[in-house]
């Protein structure tokens, strides 16, 4: 026998206690996986939800998150402010309307109150003033019968009218004169007290009697009137 054959451990093959490549080797040493290629077995995917993956959800089906308590406080806080601003711009549009009807309330009452006052104050100044005419003699004697004075009288009497006397006739041929003396006063066969001979421009002369001898105002003349006494 050899000495191959009396080696310790049994025979030998050829690698001299080296196992050949691919064969599990002895304790101790490192093994080799298998050589991929086609038909070989693919190392294991990571499945759809598994830590550090993302997935795609449709927005169409995907249901909403719930909010979380700091945006829920800050919606509300948002809404809150909304209405605060809501409320300020209405209280101020209020405001600038009550400003602006007061001061139209008061153009308009300053008008009327300037057209009350000019038409008030108007008045006064074309109000006609009253007169009364009181019928005496030449020598100033009032007289009873105010028709002595009155123009169309007079001439219906056969008298005339000239510079502002009535000659109206007596018996016996004679001719009394009268005139009207307008703002005096006095009875019946006294001397008449204050007025004047003169007669008012534009007052509304009466008699003691009612008649009227003359309207005053604007757009009234005074002879329409005024026969008796001119």
């Amino acid at each position: 026998m050899s000495d191959e054959n009396n080696t310790p451990g049994g025979p030998q093959g050829p690698w001299q206690g080296q196992p050949p490549d691919g064969m599990p080797g002895q304790p101790g040493q490192p093994q080799q996986g298998p050589p991929s290629g086609p038909g070989q077995p693919q190392p294991e995917q990571p499945q759809p939800g598994q830590p550090g993956q993302m997935r795609y959800q449709d927005p169409s089906t995907a249901a909403p998150r719930e909010p979380t308590l700091a945006e829920q406080r800050a919606r509300k806080q948002a809404a809150v402010a909304e209405k605060e601003r809501a409320a300020q711009a209405d209280q101020a549009r209020r405001a600038a309307e009550q400003k602006s009807d007061t001061r139209r309330k008061l153009f308009i009452g300053s008008g009327v109150g300037l057209g009350l006052v000019g038409l008030v104050a108007g008045w006064y100044l074309v109000k006609p003033e009253e007169t009364t005419a009181v019928c005496t003699t030449a020598d100033g004697t009032v007289v009873e019968n105010d028709q002595f004075c009155d123009e169309d009288y007079v001439n219906s009497q056969g008298g005339h009218v000239s510079g502002g006397f009535m000659f109206l006739p007596m018996p016996g041929g004679n001719m009394q004169q009268y005139r009207y003396n307008y703002g005096g006063s006095g009875a019946p066969g006294t001397k008449v007290q204050g007025g004047t001979y003169n007669k008012p421009s534009g007052a509304n002369i009466t008699t003691r009697s009612g008649k009227t001898v003359q309207r005053g105002g604007f757009g009234v003349s005074g002879g329409s009137f005024g026969k008796s006494g001119a």
